[in-house]
């Protein structure tokens, strides 16, 4: 077995008090706080052994993902998890049941990485856009909110392009023209909300 152990307990330090406890030099208190001190240790081992695996299966299951091969994705996004489950490894587990048409699986695995990490706004707009599609309109605004005041989210323009698409389609069509104009200014080179924005702003015209 191995342990992580601090940089000041050294592996002749642990070897030394198991010689000293076999011949009955140390007392019950010392072993006591050694054998503290090796579960802890192992637990930290365990720990960081789950991290790395599932880091390393998360990014070959989204490496495949981006291969179009999605099963053998989810396979490996499921294995992520099982090593230790984080939000992101949920959430795009989802995203590539999307790509399957399994939207109500995908809002599943969005849910449960919620669970997990409340302030990361990705499964929250991720929800919204697989509720655009099944044509909930309304509960998909709500989603959308929820992803625009989240604190751990790097992509902003794309809950503002969601939620323009979301309005336009309930005819709000101006509403709609000020999502997709902050999604644009969030990201300039964001092409699809540029078109999105033009070819609404015809129709008002």
């Amino acid at each position: 077995m191995i342990f992580i152990l601090k940089k000041s307990v050294s592996f002749k330090t642990i070897f030394l008090y198991f010689i000293n406890d076999f011949t009955g030099y140390r007392s019950k208190k010392q072993i006591d706080k050694l054998k503290g001190l090796i579960y802890r240790r192992g637990k930290e081992m365990i720990t960081e052994f789950s991290l790395e695996k599932a880091n390393e299966y998360l990014q070959r299951a989204y490496k495949l993902q981006m291969e179009g091969n999605l099963e053998e994705a989810i396979k490996n996004y499921k294995l992520s998890i099982e090593f230790h489950p984080t939000a992101e490894a949920h959430t795009f587990l989802g995203w590539t049941y999307s790509f399957l048409g399994k939207l109500d699986i995908a809002i599943d695995e969005c849910k449960k990485a919620i669970d997990i990490d409340p302030e990361y706004g990705n499964p929250y707009n991720d929800i919204g856009s697989y509720l655009i599609q099944q044509g909930n309109y309304d509960e998909a605004i709500t989603w959308l909110d929820l992803a625009l005041k989240s604190k751990r989210y790097e992509s902003y323009h794309f809950a503002h392009l969601n939620m323009g698409r979301a309005l336009e389609l309930k005819g709000l069509w101006f509403e709609a023209l000020a999502e997709y104009k902050k999604a644009i200014e969030l990201e300039p080179k964001y092409e699809i909300a540029k078109k999105l924005y033009y070819n609404l702003l015809a129709k008002t015209n």
